[in-house]
């Protein structure tokens, strides 16, 4: 029998990782708090036993780290598997009623914008397959969804306003706090998917005024499978999968205590930290932008007058594909931003509301830094992405 060799086998040069956005390692803090959860105390926290209390107490910790971290009351905290289920049950939980189904009647209009991820997007249409209506608001040219915009948007039956804090894209960050501000006097909702911020950027829920956010675990140096929802005091959210009464209720299902108690380990590191390692960051993600600008001409920024997260840096290689230059540069782990899906030739509507047309869009390429990169890594990283470019501008790879 042939034995495949595993992929972890064939990496021979150590890889500099600069895809952060798409996930994180799980900072050693974080797996050491985990392992007592995974080995000792495997209680399940439902059971009124030493093993089963132990676990809800951790629970409850890891709850008041998350709040703590993003300025909220730790009982507006609860605790899902991850961005994707978060933002599913703040959309459809506080559009729909006690005891209602997701096959009930619409009643309402929706607003959100064109650069919104998936997990957003997705039960948004769902609703709208059912009879919500529902406004798709654009960005500028600069990444940015502009209060005017949404507030133009608004209706009379508007019951929620969905604006990402930050495109996991070009990292451009939303100015929340100001539409907010524009949504106050009025009974809208409003619900923000941050799981590209917490912990790239400092923010306090009362500061954004959103009524609704979105965590992910994965994202911030916690392990995959855990996630957040903030739920502001009075915000009306129901249950939307059915099951026993854990998270208040809210969302059934035994609680992945060990992925919780990294989550809350994780913030609480990001917070001990302060904001050094974030600026750290924004000077390494700043000295490779400049690097590749020195050496490749018509290398553009996106989203470049923008603010941005400190980590992200979205480029345009001209007159190449994304995918080709990340497949020669071959020790550089990095993300064509879903410039380009799979060879077919279309853009993304983050980039389409960046004005590139689908031929420059094709030549995306999103280098997300982490805590963990270094200068080295960044001089290796410039070297290895212009020595593709340039080899692929003398002998073009077809598509």
């Amino acid at each position: 029998m042939i034995r495949r060799q595993p992929l972890l086998e064939k990496i021979f040069v150590k890889p500099i990782y600069l895809d952060y956005n798409a996930t994180t390692p799980v900072a050693e803090e974080v797996v050491e708090a985990m392992l007592p959860f995974l080995q000792r105390h495997y209680g399940n926290p439902s059971s009124n036993h030493p093993l089963g209390r132990a676990a809800a107490e951790a629970i409850e910790d890891a709850r008041m780290h998350v709040a703590a971290a993003i300025g909220a009351d730790r009982e507006e905290i609860f605790f899902t598997s991850g961005g994707t289920e978060s933002n599913n049950l703040a959309i459809l939980g506080c559009l729909l009623g006690e005891g209602q189904t997701i096959e009930g009647q619409a009643d309402g209009h929706i607003v959100t914008s064109q650069i919104e991820h998936p997990a957003v997007l997705e039960p948004i249409r769902r609703l709208e397959r059912l009879g919500w209506a529902v406004t798709y608001v654009p960005s500028n040219y600069d990444g940015v969804v502009e209060p005017e915009t949404v507030k133009a948007a608004l209706r009379h039956d508007t019951r929620l306003v969905s604006i990402m804090h930050a495109n996991n894209e070009t990292g451009a960050i939303q100015p929340l706090a100001d539409m907010a501000a524009m949504l106050q006097d009025r009974e809208i909702i409003f619900h923000s998917d941050a799981a590209q911020t917490l912990g790239k950027i400092s923010f306090q829920v009362d500061e954004l005024g959103v009524n609704l956010l979105a965590l992910a675990g994965h994202k911030c140096y916690a392990p995959k499978g855990v996630g957040a929802l903030y739920i502001r005091f009075g915000t009306p959210v129901h249950a939307v999968a059915s099951g026993a009464q854990h998270e208040r209720g809210l969302r059934p299902g035994t609680e992945n205590v060990p992925g919780i108690v990294g989550l809350g380990r994780a913030c609480q590191w990001l917070v001990a930290q302060g904001e050094a390692p974030q600026q750290a960051t924004a000077t390494l993600r700043d000295e490779l932008a400049a690097a590749l600008t020195a050496q490749i001409p018509g290398l553009r920024i996106n989203a470049l007058s923008a603010p941005r997260l400190p980590n992200t840096l979205s480029v345009v290689f001209p007159g190449v594909a994304g995918h080709e230059i990340l497949q020669r540069a071959s020790d550089v782990y990095a993300s064509t931003g879903s410039a380009c899906h799979s060879g077919s030739g279309s853009r993304s509507a983050t980039l389409e509301n960046l004005g590139l047309s689908v031929e420059i869009a094709r030549g995306t390429v999103r280098l997300s830094l982490g805590r963990e990169t270094t200068a080295q890594q960044i001089e290796q990283a410039s070297q290895s992405l212009v020595a593709a470019w340039q080899s692929l501008v003398e002998t073009p790879v077809q598509d």
